[in-house]
């Protein structure tokens, strides 16, 4: 009975200390069950919109997650995106509680395969440059050793005729091999050398596009059970784009002009976007889609500010409760000001067309663009040639093309073929073409074009206070083509900037002419083997004792 009261103390307080540890164990457990783990998981690039400035990537990411909460760390992706594009969507038995956006300045993207088979191959010339320089080391040794051992025997001991010879003979054979091995060493080196310098510089120029921190995409999911996830994440980067590229071919003169359209894609974000289905895009995410809109504009007169001495001496000395209120609401003032200004030169919405690529794409992260065909179109043309013998004597042949409106062009360089020869380079821009896209494929000397003045019909004559001069000037063109072709001829009169010159045309020579350019075009229909001389006149009257610029 006394064991009993005695112990029961002892009890009383090993339940309490029991109920004390199984209290602090659940809360650690609750603890560990609220913690989120964080799971780093692997993500593919799958597709790529390219826009003219940025581009938009999507990755797919596949794992699982267990029961809970669960932190999915996208590792790996490009420093260069914007964290307000992010865009999350998933597939699976869970829920999307939110994203965030992190930098990561430890890790650097995995180096691509080769990059890293360019770095090994300079480590292996390296190790093969020192072992190189190792045994030129022992031939300097070799050679030091044999100059400083020269007296063989000692110095009372008499040499045999026989034996100096054959100590001659070796030291002359040694070093000649010692000089010779040292010369191929020099020569092993300098190539090594040189190998490792093209190696280095090759590195250079693509390391700076992988020497950059990496960021982090953290996705907080939720799921009721374990099972299997898969997201698609998408997100804008910057440092990408496309720009326009066309190919202008032309068979012969009886067929349509073919357009190639195409596309220079360009990416330095870090990534590599292996294989991925490319969409390239016209819009542009710099510009803003909202329509601006217009204020009232006002007018009043200009009232020059009046500085009030007296006011500035009570500003000075006034409290500086006064001063700060003053300052407030010039601030206040300002802050409005650059805001209408802001408000007021916003951009207008653009249009956009999209153009699906049907086989996919690698675009590596570098400094060169990756050309990608868009499409083919042919275009009904009309082929004719042009000459301006003032300027030029030989004639052009251009193609004018219709119907281009429809291919959504963009201004772009267009590279020019006929009849399977590259021509020269053009430029085509689709806001200043009306209905005819023109393009020149090249001289063609079969057109022979001459342009002289008839010194005979030219005359300077004084009349009255004015000096009148005639001019007449003949172009005479020959078609030495099999064929007949049309062919267009531009030439000019001067037009006066000043009233006391006048400029009179007597005869166009059945030309059109546009009087406020000055401008002459016959366009003409050649015969083979047939010529044609066209003859234009006019006269200039001004003041004798003025001269005139130009003529």
């Amino acid at each position: 009975m006394e064991n009993h009261i005695a112990l029961h103390p002892i009890v009383k307080i090993l339940k309490i200390m029991t109920n004390q540890l199984l209290t602090s164990a659940l809360v650690v457990s609750s603890l560990v069950a609220a913690a989120q783990p964080d799971k780093p998981v692997d993500s593919k690039i799958t597709d790529v919109t390219v826009f003219l400035n940025k581009a938009q990537v999507s990755r797919t990411v596949k794992t699982k997650v267990e029961t809970g909460k669960t932190n999915l760390i996208v590792t790996g992706l490009s420093s260069q995106l914007d964290p307000q594009s992010v865009q999350v969507s998933g597939k699976g038995s869970i829920v999307i509680l939110g994203t965030s956006h992190r930098q990561n300045y430890l890790n650097e993207f995995n180096l691509p395969k080769p990059l890293r088979m360019l770095k090994d191959s300079v480590e292996t010339l390296q190790r093969q440059l020192i072992l190189e320089q190792s045994q030129k080391e022992i031939l300097n040794k070799e050679e030091q050793m044999l100059l400083s051992n020269q007296k063989i025997g000692g110095t009372n001991q008499n040499l045999t005729v026989a034996e100096l010879k054959a100590m001659a003979d070796f030291y002359r054979t040694r070093l000649s091999d010692i000089v010779s091995s040292r010369m191929k060493q020099d020569e092993k080196m300098k190539k090594l050398n040189e190998r490792i310098a093209r190696l280095n510089a090759q590195i250079n120029s693509q390391n700076e596009l992988y020497r950059r921190n990496t960021s982090e995409l953290v996705v907080s999911v939720s799921a009721e059970a374990a099972t299997n996830v898969e997201l698609q994440v998408r997100y804008v980067v910057a440092n990408a784009g496309w720009s326009p590229v066309y190919d202008l071919r032309a068979i012969d003169t009886k067929n349509p002009v073919q357009l190639s359209y195409k596309a220079n894609v360009f990416q330095s974000t870090g990534e590599e976007w292996n294989n991925v289905k490319l969409k390239l895009s016209t819009a542009n995410p710099n510009l803003s889609g909202q329509k601006p809109e217009l204020y009232s504009w006002y007018l009043d007169f200009y009232y020059p500010q009046v500085y009030d001495m007296a006011k500035r001496k009570s500003m000075a000395a006034a409290p500086a409760a006064v001063y700060r209120a003053e300052a407030k609401v010039a601030d206040e003032e300002l802050a409005e000001a650059i805001t209408v200004a802001d408000y007021v030169t916003t951009i207008q919405t653009s249009l956009n067309t999209e153009f699906d690529i049907a086989l996919p794409y690698t675009v590596a992260s570098s400094a060169k663009p990756v050309v990608v065909d868009i499409r083919s179109y042919d275009m009904k043309a009309d082929y004719i040639y042009s000459v301006a013998p003032k300027l030029d004597m030989d004639a052009f042949l251009m193609a004018r093309a219709t119907g281009w409106e429809e291919f959504n062009l963009l201004p772009g360089e267009a590279n020019i073929f006929f009849e399977g020869t590259f021509v020269g380079k053009s430029f085509i821009d689709p806001n200043n073409i009306k209905d005819t896209l023109a393009v020149s494929l090249g001289r063609d000397k079969r057109i022979v074009v001459k342009r002289e003045k008839l010194k005979d019909l030219t005359s300077k004559n004084f009349i009255g206070s004015s000096r009148k001069e005639s001019y007449t000037w003949e172009i005479s063109v020959r078609n030495t083509k099999a064929d007949a072709v049309k062919i267009i001829i531009e030439d000019q009169v001067p037009v006066s900037q000043n009233t006391q010159i006048e400029v009179t045309t007597l005869d166009l020579g059945g030309a059109k002419y546009t009087k406020d350019t000055g401008k002459l075009m016959w366009e003409l229909e050649l015969k083979p083997n047939e010529t044609r001389k066209l003859v234009y006149k006019f006269d200039v009257k001004y003041p004798k004792d003025k001269q005139v610029t130009g003529l």
